[in-house]
């Protein structure tokens, strides 16, 4: 169990100022500075230091906070658990999952169909967003793991691979094979800034030493429908993963004209915090997932 001095130590380095800390949670700003003192005793290392009209943590405070904000969700799961054997006919609480939209969309439906039909009694509860939003999700323990696509900071998660995917360029059915040169002439529609989506397709740009900017036009859609609609109706070419595309190439309103020097594969991760008690039942929860 945490005492009041690890979340007061956890507030101030997510808040970076002791005075934020201090209003969210509702003590004075010297109490806090107590706590830390007291902490930094204990330890015997400096853990904050000041940056600009805040504060930050020491080396030695970024370990702290990563072990600490890991026992603190494992301690909110387990709570929650010790309170769902006191339900009836309720043995454990939901299985928190957050995941990228692509993987919500087009991963999940199936995923989750199949692990309810193996496991009828379990709860489910899944949040949407960038891999980002879900990284902060998982910092806050709002959520026990992550499926996403995106960049994340491996020294503060743990992760394992769930699927490799073929990320493709696609525009609408009909159209023969494209060159880089072909592509370039087109517009590109894509998602916005901040997607996982859009992060891979500029990162690779970026290898070959071309940018969005290099395209005939740029469309942003914050929606992956959308954007295959736009395509198929001819709006101009964008890039995704192949599972997203799948029933579209099918039916033909879609094709693929990815050029031969453009192949991209990319891994869906499965994510969660580094240090975390529950590290190996997630990894097992993946294992029986893995397509």
């Amino acid at each position: 169990m945490l005492d009041y001095r690890t979340h007061t130590f956890l507030a101030v380095c997510r808040a970076g100022s002791l005075t934020r800390a201090a209003a969210e949670l509702h003590v004075t700003q010297p109490a806090v500075s107590q706590h830390i003192r007291q902490l930094e005793r204990h330890y015997g290392q400096a853990l904050l230091v000041k940056s600009g009209r805040g504060v930050e943590p020491t080396p030695a405070g970024r370990l702290l906070y990563q072990a600490l904000d890991a026992m603190e969700a494992d301690e909110g799961r387990l709570r929650s658990e010790l309170a769902a054997l006191g339900e009836e006919g309720c043995s454990r609480p939901p299985l928190r999952l957050g995941c990228t939209r692509t993987v919500a969309d087009f991963v999940a439906p199936r995923l989750l169909a199949s692990h309810l039909r193996r496991h009828p009694d379990e709860r489910l509860l899944m949040r949407t967003g960038n891999t980002a939003e879900l990284v902060t999700l998982l910092d806050r323990g709002e959520i026990d793991f992550a499926l996403v696509e995106g960049s994340f900071d491996r020294s503060s998660f743990e992760s394992e691979t769930f699927s490799r995917e073929s990320f493709v360029a696609v525009a609408a059915g009909g159209m023969g094979p494209m060159s880089t040169a072909d592509l370039l002439g087109m517009r590109l529609v894509l998602r916005e800034e901040g997607s996982g989506t859009r992060e891979i397709l500029e990162r690779h740009l970026a290898a070959r030493d071309l940018a969005v900017g290099d395209f005939a036009g740029v469309i942003e859609l914050a929606s992956i429908p959308a954007i295959k609609a736009c395509v198929a109706a001819g709006a101009g070419v964008s890039f995704l993963y192949r599972v997203a595309v799948e029933d579209e190439l099918d039916a033909g309103t879609l094709t693929d004209v990815t050029p031969t020097d453009f192949a991209v594969e990319h891994d869906f991760s499965l994510i969660w915090q580094r240090g975390s008690q529950y590290g190996r039942r997630w990894r097992a929860l993946l294992r029986e997932w893995r397509p």
